[in-house]
């Protein structure tokens, strides 16, 4: 490992800093999602238990205890179940829009970690070619061959590197982005649900 960051030259650095960041934001919004998808089923159906009883304070302090987008959603909803449906839906709306920043966190950075990791072995390159060429420059077609094969390898080195991080980060950022529009949706049907639970038990 150590060999090859020194025969890529520097740009090898921040494109291993690329690879690092992108690991831990990718294991970090796995986790997030795997935790809140584990949880929502079993609370909804705790949640609908409880304010079937009418036992609001109880479902609330349910809500505060385990925070997720969906038991905020719920929260609000339970905290303005008294207004009118119009303007419970207009609660709970603005509810899902703040929790979209949430499950968007970091994704803009991984993102653009893809991109840099491609431009960072596009730089490599450059650099590479522009020390093997720099040896016919200076030595003319008898130069060093090592040197000449020196700056190849560092060359196609820092290209592949730049690859390997990025295609693997392009691939998880697009199936996590795919995860939060499915979420997103998902909040919104429930939106829907709230207000008709809410609305039939206010009717009772």
């Amino acid at each position: 490992m150590i060999d090859i960051l020194q025969k890529g030259g520097i740009v090898m650095y921040p494109i291993l800093l690329c690879s690092v960041v992108a690991v831990v934001i990718i294991v970090e919004r796995l986790i997030y999602f795997w935790r809140i998808k584990l949880n929502e089923q079993a609370m909804i159906a705790r949640l609908r238990a409880t304010l079937e009883k009418g036992h609001y304070d109880e479902a609330i302090s349910i809500c505060e205890t385990n925070p997720s987008p969906i038991t905020n959603l719920m929260r609000m909803g339970i905290e303005h179940r008294e207004d009118p449906p119009n303007v419970l839906r207009d609660y709970i709306v603005d509810a899902a829009s703040m929790e979209i920043p949430k499950l968007e966190r970091f994704l803009s950075a991984l993102g653009t970690v893809a991109n840099i990791s491609t431009l960072l072995g596009l730089l490599g390159t450059v650099t590479g070619n522009i020390n093997a060429f720099g040896v016919f420059g200076q030595f003319g077609a008898w130069g060093s061959s090592g040197q000449l094969a020196k700056g190849i390898s560092e060359a196609l080195i820092t290209t592949a590197a730049g690859l390997i991080v990025s295609i693997p980060t392009v691939i998880f950022y697009n199936y996590l982005v795919t995860k939060v529009n499915h979420i997103i949706i998902r909040l919104e049907n429930r939106v829907n649900d709230m207000v008709y639970m809410l609305g039939a038990r206010r009717g009772k």
